[in-house]
């Protein structure tokens, strides 16, 4: 009896986990850039032969890779990721990778992010306009021009999240190791005048969070049987002794 309450403890911690996620999700539904967390459960068998018993373990997130729907603003501060890249934003944490492409110019000319954090070009270093000539043109190589002439450029990174990420802001992720820049790929680029919405599709994780919420019911309800039998043992053999 005890190692049913064990096991089913270790599932209640790991659906409370994906429940955390999944109300996570949801709440991210609108945000821009926003990548879906989900979470790998493993087997964490104890003891050997018949006697093993098999816990569920607390789990590793993952960042989902599916891409956000394109929605053009007509914003020329605006820009969104066309393939597998991100853009890097300077903040008090160190370098962030993003999707979320809301940019601005501040007063001195500096390629701001929506969260007022400067954004990076290839070579980790802050991109600086000319604040007298306006919003920029950007080719679909990231670079930047005023007047006709190149003035900077917008860098994309390559960056696997790996498990058990860390979040920085509402679509930011802290990398574990220096992000390398993109080169000479063609299939990456930038689409000046877009954004990149949320990948989470809210219907299906309002479904995962109604199958999760009755698991973990479900398990609460088993736990409470297992205990009410164990009481049950102790009485019958309190009576006999």
């Amino acid at each position: 009896m005890r190692d049913s309450l064990y096991v089913a403890l270790s599932a209640q911690i790991a659906l409370e986990r994906r429940l955390d996620t999944i109300a996570d999700n949801v709440a991210n539904a609108s945000t821009v850039g926003f990548r879906a967390t989900g979470v790998k459960f493993e087997d964490v068998v104890s003891g050997a032969g018949q006697k093993s018993v098999s816990f569920a373990s607390s789990g590793k997130t993952f960042l989902s890779g599916a891409h956000g729907a394109m929605t053009e603003t007509g914003n020329p501060f605006d820009f969104a990721i066309q393939g597998d890249a991100w853009f890097a934003i300077d903040t008090p944490v160190g370098t962030v990778m993003t999707r979320d492409g809301r940019f601005s110019m501040n007063e001195n000319g500096e390629l701001m992010s929506v969260e007022g954090h400067p954004v990076l070009d290839a070579g980790g270093a802050p991109i600086q306009l000319d604040p007298r000539n306006g919003p920029p043109k950007a080719g679909a190589d990231g670079s930047l021009r005023q007047n006709e002439q190149l003035v900077g450029s917008i860098g994309l990174y390559n960056f696997d999240p790996g498990e058990n990420f860390v979040r920085y802001g509402n679509s930011g992720i802290v990398p574990a190791r220096t992000p390398e820049p993109v080169t000479d790929r063609s299939d990456i680029g930038v689409a000046q005048g877009f954004l990149e919405e949320s990948n989470v599709n809210p219907v299906l994780e309002m479904t995962r969070l109604i199958m999760v919420q009755r698991a973990f019911e479900n398990t609460a309800a088993l736990m409470r049987q297992t205990d009410s039998s164990a009481e049950e043992a102790i009485k019958t053999l309190g009576s006999k002794s």
